[in-house]
Formats: C-alpha cells, sequence, structure tokens
C-alpha cells in the first residue's frame, strides 16, 4: 500500500498543500455547519406551516422556503469558516512542508502568509527590509479579513422592502350581505 501511495504521488512524506487543505477543511467545517444549522433552526415556523398549509411537500418547503430564509446565515457561515482558514497558522504550518518556493502542483510545499510571518517576525532587524515585508504581508492579511468582514455584512444586511406602484383603478362598490340573509335564503 506505501509504495503504491509512493508510485502515485511521488513523495516521500505527506507534507503538501492538499495535506493542509485537507486538514483546513476538517477544521473548518464545524463553524460552518454550527452556524448553518443555526441559520436553518432560526427560519420561523410558520413559515413552514403556511408552505405545509398551501400544499407543498416536505422537500419543497425545504427548497423554496427555508433555505432562501436562512441562505444569508448560511453565507455567513461559509465566509466565517473562510476567514478561519485564512488566519489557521499551526497545523497548516506542521502539513504543509515550510518550504520558501512558489507551488508547482498541489501536491508541492509552500508556505502561507501567517506561518511565514510567525517564523520570521522575530528574526528580522528592526527596520530592514525583511521586516518591511512581512509587515506587508501583515497588512494583505488584515485586508483579506476585513474583506470577509465587509462581505458577511453585505451579504446579512436587511435589505429595504421595494414599494409598490399603485395604479389608479376605478374603485367598484360592493354591498356586503349580512350572513343571516344567506341563512334565511338557504332555508327556504
Amino acid at each position: 500500500m506505501y509504495r503504491r501511495f509512493k508510485t502515485v504521488f511521488d513523495r516521500q512524506v505527506g507534507h503538501s498543500i492538499l495535506a493542509a487543505g485537507l486538514v483546513l477543511a476538517v477544521m473548518i467545517f464545524p463553524t460552518i455547519t454550527s452556524v448553518a444549522a443555526d441559520a436553518l433552526h432560526s427560519v420561523p415556523k410558520e413559515c413552514r406551516m403556511a408552505a405545509y398549509g398551501l400544499g407543498s411537500t416536505r422537500w419543497q418547503t425545504i427548497y423554496r422556503i427555508v433555505v432562501p430564509a436562512a441562505a444569508p446565515g448560511i453565507i455567513s457561515g461559509v465566509i466565517l469558516g473562510l476567514a478561519r482558514a485564512f488566519g489557521e497558522a499551526l497545523a497548516v504550518a506542521m502539513v504543509i512542508g515550510q518550504t520558501t518556493a512558489f507551488p508547482t502542483s498541489i501536491f508541492s510545499t509552500t508556505k502561507t502568509l501567517t506561518t511565514e510571518i510567525a517564523a520570521q517576525m522575530g528574526n528580522a532587524m528592526e527596520g530592514g527590509e525583511m521586516k518591511s515585508a512581512l509587515w506587508t504581508m501583515a497588512l494583505l492579511l488584515f485586508a483579506i479579513s476585513l474583506f470577509f468582514i465587509f462581505l458577511i455584512h453585505h451579504v446579512t444586511a436587511v435589505k429595504p422592502e421595494k414599494e409598490e406602484k399603485t395604479s389608479t383603478s376605478v374603485k367598484t362598490s360592493t354591498t356586503a350581505v349580512p350572513v343571516k340573509q344567506f341563512a334565511a335564503k338557504g332555508e327556504n
């Protein structure tokens, strides 16, 4: 088994971008699922019951009512999970290989912004080019995080309802017939 793995993937050890991606996927999955589950449970029961009352099946109710109503919360969970993945340093540093080189495939080793900042900040000379490069990388990481925060605010923002234009139409007058008259006519 090990020899087959070694010949298929041409790797001595398991350090690669693929391994880091799998580790991050396992790490952010609980965040995404818990936020998405909260969003799905926050849809009022009255909306579900109204859909059932109109004749919708369970799957129609989920697809047409529950998921669209919970979509901002689900998308927020995905964005929060991705933002957490960007800031993760230690777990990724252990499986990505720590090689300062551009990757050529998903089986290559490399470094992430967070691990490079954490590894080199103590060794960089104050006022030097390396320190400036590290602070620039930190600024880029901050900008990416800020972008995700604005994206969450944009997705979850409450949109104002559009006012319906009222057309000028002729109102017809109707006379209300009391219920007792219907009962009296029905008995005759």
